[in-house]
Order: C-alpha cells, then sequence, then structure tokens
C-alpha cells in the first residue's frame, strides 16, 4: 500500500495507526455550503468507499452491507442493502444520485448482529441519521442496562439487534426525556450519549476497551465521537473541477463561498487529510474546518479547554 497517498504522506504511517485498531465498519460523513455530487469519492477515488468494502488499508473486507442517505429538504433520503458494496451496481448507483449538502454513507463488518437490512447502518428516525464504526464490550449485559433507562417508545422501534441501533434509540430516548437538547448544543448531547454509553459498557465488561466512532448527523449539523477507531477529515476551499472526472461537481452560486468538510475512517484521496485525536467528540463546519473537543478517557470528562482544529483547504473530488 506505500504510495497511496504520495503528495501527502507515506501511506505506512497512516495504515500502521489504522491497523492498531480492531477495524470494523467504514463511515464518511461530507457537509457542504452547496449541494454537491459525492459520487467520485464514493466510487472512483484512490481510496473510495467502494473500494474499502472490497478491502481497506488493513486488508480488511466491509462486505456485510452498505448504506447512503442524503438530505433533499428536512428528512433524509436513505437506502441500504445488507450485501456488499461492490456486489452489483447497487452501491454506484446510490452514488450517482447522490446529491446534497449533508450526506452519511457506510460500509458494514458485521460484529454484533447478522448481516441484515434491518442491522445495515446508517440508521434514521425522524431527521435524525445515526452510522457507528466499533464494537461495544459486554453488550449482551448492556442491553438491559439500556433498556432500564429508554422509553418504551424508542425500545419499540429497535428492528435489529446490533449494538448501533440501540445506541441510537438510547439517543432518541434522552432527547424525548429532556435529559439532553441538541438544539442546545450538539456536542453537549453526544459527549453525554458517549459517557453513558462508555460507563455502561465498563460496567458490563471491564477492562475492555470500547470502540465509539459515531456519526450524527439532523440536516443541517453534522457531528461525532472518535473513540479507539480510526478517523480522519479534509476541508476543501473553492470550486475546482474533479481530478477524477474533470468536472466541478456543484451547481456553484458565485455569490456564495463555497466549502467543504469530509470525514471518514480512511483517507480517501491524495489531499491532506488530518486524523482525528483519539478520544474526542468532533463537528464538523463546513465555513471552518473541524471543531474538536478533547475527552479524558478516564472520568468521561473535558481534558483541559475545548480544542478547536480546522484543516487546509485543498482542490480535489468530492
Amino acid at each position: 500500500m506505500t504510495g497511496i497517498f504520495p503528495s501527502v504522506q507515506d501511506s505506512a504511517p497512516v495504515r500502521g495507526r489504522i491497523d492498531a485498531d480492531h477495524l470494523m465498519c467504514r463511515l464518511y460523513g461530507f457537509l457542504a455550503t452547496e449541494p454537491t455530487k459525492v459520487e467520485c469519492t464514493l466510487v472512483y477515488a484512490q481510496n473510495a468507499l467502494i473500494a474499502q468494502s472490497r478491502e481497506d488499508l488493513s486488508g480488511l473486507d466491509h462486505a456485510h452491507g452498505w448504506g447512503v442517505a442524503m438530505y433533499d429538504g428536512a428528512q433524509p433520503d436513505v437506502q441500504r442493502q445488507a450485501w456488499a458494496a461492490y456486489h452489483g451496481e447497487h452501491f454506484a448507483r446510490a452514488a450517482a444520485r447522490t446529491y446534497s449538502e449533508l450526506v452519511v454513507a457506510h460500509v458494514r463488518r458485521a460484529t454484533v448482529g447478522e448481516p441484515s437490512i434491518e442491522n445495515t447502518h446508517p440508521f434514521s428516525a425522524g431527521p435524525w441519521v445515526f452510522a457507528h464504526n466499533g464494537t461495544v464490550p459486554g453488550f449482551a449485559k448492556v442491553r438491559p442496562l439500556m433498556r432500564e433507562r429508554m422509553s418504551e417508545k424508542q425500545w419499540a422501534r429497535i428492528r435489529g439487534d446490533t449494538d448501533s441501533e440501540h445506541i441510537f434509540r438510547y439517543f432518541l430516548s434522552l432527547c424525548e426525556s429532556g435529559e439532553i437538547d441538541p438544539e442546545a448544543g450538539l456536542i453537549h448531547a453526544i459527549w453525554r450519549l458517549v459517557d453513558d454509553v462508555t460507563a455502561m459498557s465498563a460496567q458490563a465488561a471491564p477492562g475492555k476497551r470500547i470502540g465509539l466512532n459515531i456519526m450524527l448527523t439532523d440536516g443541517r449539523r453534522l457531528a461525532g465521537s472518535r473513540m479507539n477507531r480510526s478517523l480522519f477529515f479534509v476541508h476543501r476551499d473553492g470550486v475546482h473541477d474533479c481530478e477524477i472526472c474533470g468536472f466541478p461537481h456543484i451547481r456553484h452560486d458565485p455569490d456564495c463561498d463555497y466549502r467543504a468538510v469530509v470525514v471518514a475512517s480512511e483517507p480517501l484521496t491524495h489531499e491532506h487529510w488530518i486524523e482525528v485525536p483519539n478520544n474526542s467528540i468532533w463537528e464538523a463546519d463546513a465555513s471552518g474546518g473541524m471543531d474538536i473537543y478533547l475527552r479524558d478517557p478516564r472520568e468521561g470528562a473535558a481534558a483541559g479547554s475545548p480544542d478547536s482544529i480546522s484543516a487546509p483547504s485543498a482542490p480535489a473530488p468530492a
């Protein structure tokens, strides 16, 4: 794999960091100031999501399902299938139709829950879309702990048996009860979610390391966490012709400044991708990069003052 991103860095350090993680699933999130086609990144880029479905930088496949969510209005349009993204043309066709300011995509490597449409990410409810990379240790014991704290409404709406869907419904239950208010602060809401899930997992499986890379959006904002799985981002500034297809991916309004942020489990292109720090909560900001807040993994509390990080812009395919 050496040289896959030659203009940025030798790929060996990236691969080494990814190999250090216990891998499962691959995440993709996109937030822009204007609707954008993301087909090239999902299908044709050097390390496109469809390529990661067949083989990621560690050599593993993620062939147990795929999903793509985009917004054209207040509600998401979510397409999911329980087979590999590289199997047939369904994923490529879904990617070709995706034109939006906000996109979440996922390819699955099953750990908790069999390959099925019910267990396929991303999950959605109302305006919310949720995807997860990782595993909650001791989930068989965590599940009844979640059940005790969840509303009957959200518990009844769980369709599969993944830890991921349970985390999503637990988040919605916290919203219903008023214990968190994502409108007042999405970062604080995710922080509480991560703290609760981490504490329940530590109770159920002491000493086991949780994998909790989540991606959450309401169609306006894109945020999530990085805990013990790889995650990178890149910030794009300005309209450029795609180096893959030769065309820009937007119908640009000249009165607007175009900017975008891409967040992914692995670098997808040869741009200058920045690694999101481990044990952090993040929120994408299309106009300025990423706001990243570091957690204290020992206590689930802030490690000093929030650290806001922005990526340098780079012309590249969306």
